[in-house]
């Protein structure tokens, strides 16, 4: 697809015709021309040529002028249609945007769960909280994930944003990160990459992320749901820097302790469960 098709494309997603798109961007490279010629240059039908370029001068685009008995068509220049694009465009979204909070913040229900599928659409979703973080980043995630995170994560780090969390992966990205101690043992037992960010104590993501188009994730403002994913979290750097801090004997004693609350949570028997606590 050559270059102008792509900005024909572009234009359209603003909401002009293929014919003004056409109009404009030959008047752009040739001009002035009167109507007949425009139409014979661009491709627009004579029987719509004028149709289009009212159009375009209702949208600033296009001004006209006066030659003896002829009307000659001159392009705005790019640089002031754009601006003015641009600021048209912010006063609409502003619009949408104040009234379109409005009607959310009157019939929202923070205790609603939202799934999102699809990991490039969980992907896109978490950048988008993440740009808009302003106090704290907490998050539980894998080297897979973090580096389509990246960006965004870094720009929120730019504006003194906190990040805490565990890691999963053997390259540290931030040092305000835990890296997990069991990542092999993890993997072989849950086969999977689950997720989970808490975005300012007000959003929650937390789901499967390694599934391709069959990842889910679950997305809340439910205040609940997120102190239990914050705890989650905290238990997690709790026992990992704890481990981490002993050496030895005492190193080897809590993982041994750790691996056998696992086992009996896991995979023993209730009535074992209850002997396992009387003998500990």
């Amino acid at each position: 697809m050559n270059q102008s098709l792509l900005i024909m494309n572009d234009m359209k997603k603003l909401g002009f015709s293929e014919y003004e798109c056409k109009a404009y961007l030959k008047l752009l490279e040739d001009f002035p021309l009167n109507g007949y010629a425009l139409s014979k240059n661009s491709g627009v039908p004579r029987s719509r040529i004028y149709e289009v370029l009212e159009n375009l001068i209702d949208k600033q685009m296009v001004f006209e002028q006066a030659c003896e008995k002829n009307k000659l068509y001159y392009p705005v220049e790019p640089d002031i249609f754009i601006k003015k694009l641009k600021i048209r465009y912010e006063e609409v979204f502003s619009n949408i945007s104040k009234f379109a909070e409005k009607l959310y913040k009157e019939k929202q229900q923070d205790d609603k769960l939202v799934v999102i599928k699809g990991r490039p659409n969980i992907i896109s979703f978490l950048n988008l909280l993440i740009k808009g973080a302003q106090k704290r980043i907490a998050i539980s995630i894998w080297e897979e994930e973090i580096k389509d995170l990246t960006l965004e994560l870094g720009a929120a780090l730019q504006r003194g944003v906190i990040l805490r969390g565990i890691y999963f992966g053997e390259n540290l990205p931030y040092d305000t990160l835990v890296p997990h101690r069991r990542i092999k043992r993890y993997m072989a037992e849950k086969k999977q990459r689950f997720l989970s960010i808490i975005i300012d104590n007000a959003h929650a993501v937390s789901g499967i992320v390694s599934r391709g188009e069959k990842s889910k994730v679950t997305w809340t403002r439910d205040e609940g749901f997120i102190e239990i994913s914050e705890d989650y979290i905290a238990h997690d750097l709790v026992v990992n820097l704890y481990s981490a801090s002993l050496e030895g004997k005492a190193y080897t004693r809590f993982e041994d302790f750790a691996d056998s609350v696992h086992n009996h949570y896991f995979h023993y028997s209730d009535e074992e469960f209850k002997t396992y606590k009387t003998l500990k």
